[in-house]
């Protein structure tokens, strides 16, 4: 019941109010201490909507949208679930593979430790902590934590990691599909990919060969390009992904993606030692589809298998309900642009369909000029709805080749790379990445 203060005297009101802020400053005092609560070290799954984010990694630069892990970091701090004083180095924070700007993930891991209701003393354990529903109250709707696994204290998120996943989906308008997958066949293997990715002096890489297990595209309701590999380079789907729209247009034959990939002369094809200039792919419909691990080191499950309750928001059917909601919405949003579209066919004439040169019988050479004699614009496919636009085609082999990765290492570590190391005191020694 609510005192009625309006009737107490001046010094019954002065009591009250030193009462209160005696019962402040004590509330004050009483920190959260994590050195006096268990931990442990888990792995938590989780998926993101990348075009709402500035990348997956934290940055100490200010960015113009915040990182997938700067939130994800936040909301593990403001659920008391770690020390934020401390930091993602307090927590062991470590991530399986790197997002860029835009890149999405249904299957992102990072492993840290913990806050844990698990006794410290040998007790009878309680119930552990709701990790997934905790997480995603506080979480904004594009990020979701979907699982948690305990793991051992010597797990890593990334070195653990068996092989990653990545999908790549696009539509299959004036490209060639058979001809694509006739080159990411090429792609399956160990092979050299330092004209297929972006050199980051930074990492200091020498070694460019990597090991992928599966590459093929099928229909879904687009057409998906799966690529599983052991790790990947910078930008390295973007990148082949970009010679497989080359391919598909019929601008370049199947065969030039083995040829990208003899940079040491091993077989009959050209040596390619020096990577021509070329756009990549878009990074809107790349997706980091699953992170996999040995079944000994992650055990994944959720709230709702622990008794968290299916229906708890955030998790179990909570959970499902709240993607599905979004899917019906963007199912939503597609059909009116698929009206929008037909809207504008009724006043407007599609354009001239030059590829793919496979179905129209074109080629650079014999492409119709406009009705006012001006040469025919190319628009050639970079993903998602995006084009390089242009009245004329050079070759791959026949581009401009960027310096050999010798150099650029080299001239890194005479000049970023030396004052960084005078600046941090330290020598580097920078391991690959995603």
């Amino acid at each position: 019941m609510t005192p009625n203060y309006e009737t107490w005297s001046k010094e019954e009101l002065i009591g009250r109010l030193t009462e209160l802020e005696l019962r402040a400053k004590a509330a004050e005092g009483v920190r959260f201490h994590f050195k006096d609560r268990p931990l442990r070290k888990i792995a938590v799954k989780f998926c993101y909507s990348g075009w709402e984010y500035n990348g997956l990694a934290y940055q100490i630069d200010p960015t113009p949208l915040p990182t997938v892990e700067e939130v994800l970091f936040q909301a593990f701090a403001k659920a008391r679930l770690v020390d934020a004083e401390a930091g993602l180095d307090g927590c062991g924070w470590e991530r399986c593979g790197r997002t860029d700007v835009g890149v999405s993930a249904a299957g992102q891991v990072v492993s840290l430790w913990v806050r844990s209701a698990l006794p410290v003393n040998g007790a009878k354990p309680p119930e552990e902590l709701h990790y997934v529903s905790i997480l995603n109250r506080v979480l904004p709707p594009t990020i979701r934590v979907l699982a948690w696994s305990p793991v051992s204290p010597d797990f890593s998120a990334r070195f653990n990691c068996q092989h990653r996943h990545y999908k790549y989906f696009f539509t299959s308008h004036d490209l060639d599909v058979s001809l694509m997958q006739q080159a990411a066949s090429y792609l399956l293997g160990e092979h050299d990919f330092r004209n297929l990715s972006k050199i980051d002096p930074a990492k200091q890489i020498t070694d460019f060969r990597r090991r992928i297990m599966r590459a093929d595209i099928s229909p879904n309701k687009v057409y998906v390009f799966d690529l599983v590999g052991s790790a990947f380079l910078y930008h390295q789907v973007r990148h082949i992904m970009a010679i497989l729209f080359l391919v598909g247009t019929g601008l370049e034959p199947p065969s030039i993606i083995p040829t990208l990939m003899n940079s040491s002369g091993s077989s009959l094809l050209p040596i390619v030692d020096r990577k021509p200039e070329y756009q990549m792919a878009d990074g809107l419909p790349l997706m980091l589809w699953d992170c996999a691990y040995a079944d000994s080191d992650v055990r994944w499950q959720t709230d709702h298998e622990r008794g968290g309750g299916g229906g708890e928001s955030g998790s179990g059917t909570g959970l499902y309900h709240q993607l599905h909601s979004v899917h019906q919405r963007s199912l939503i949003h597609v059909t009116l642009e698929d009206y929008f579209l037909a809207a504008a066919a009724r006043y407007h004439p599609s354009p001239p369909q030059h590829f793919p040169f496979s179905e129209t019988g074109l080629t650079t050479s014999t492409i119709p000029p406009l009705a006012d004699r001006e040469p025919a614009v190319l628009a050639v496919p970079l993903g998602g709805g995006t084009y390089r636009r242009g009245v004329k085609y050079v070759p791959l082999l026949s581009r401009k080749r960027l310096d050999h990765v010798q150099v650029v290492n080299e001239r890194w570590r005479n000049g970023k790379g030396s004052r960084r190391g005078e600046k941090m005191g330290i020598v580097n020694t920078v391991a690959d990445d995603e």
